[in-house]
């Protein structure tokens, strides 16, 4: 009865393992063929649209680096453009010290005088720091782009066009005015 079992068991196995197999997904080879054949592909039309976005693309990178380059350099112009303004203010001070070391000190004030020539210098070698230099105006023919003509001097002696006098010193900052000079002007 054991032996029995046994060749039941065997052939129930052998069953279940033909079952099995003729079950199994196949490797595609028994599906039908719903994809193009090769030669029906149309290659120069994927050829075109791969150009077209590949053209798309390096328009598009182009656009974005012409973008980063625009803001840089405005990010950069604002940086100037405040440096410019802090500098402009920092001439009035500048002016001022130079209105006080104008005027002749008192006897005693020698090391008031000494101070603030100290301050002075100190402010003027920030600006050459900076990039600031003064405009040399004094003898030279007038710039409308450097001066700015307050008044005008008949000058007999003088050449037409000559800077007379200068009521206030002109700045440039590097290739840039800052300030124009503002000056008086000889007439002929």
């Amino acid at each position: 009865m054991s032996e029995h079992k046994t060749k039941k068991h065997k052939e129930h196995k052998e069953e279940d393992a033909n079952d099995t197999v003729a079950t199994a997904p196949s490797d595609g080879a028994d599906l039908p063929d719903t994809a193009e054949p090769v030669d029906d592909v149309d290659i120069g039309a994927l050829k075109r649209e791969r150009d077209e976005y590949q053209d798309r693309l390096l328009r598009k990178a182009a656009e974005f680096d012409n973008y980063r380059r625009r803001v840089e350099k405005e990010r950069r112009e604002q940086a100037d453009q405040a440096v410019v303004d802090v500098l402009g203010e920092l001439l009035t001070v500048v002016d001022d010290f130079e209105r006080a070391l104008a005027v002749d000190a008192p006897a005693g004030a020698a090391n008031y005088r000494k101070g603030v020539e100290l301050i002075h210098s100190r402010l003027v070698d920030l600006l050459n720091k900076q990039g600031v230099k003064p405009i040399a105006a004094l003898g030279t023919d007038f710039d409308p782009n450097l001066h700015q003509a307050v008044s005008y001097e008949a000058a007999p002696d003088g050449r037409d066009g000559e800077v007379l006098e200068e009521f206030r010193k002109g700045y440039m900052i590097r290739d840039r005015l800052l300030r124009p000079a503002m000056v008086k002007v000889a007439k002929a």
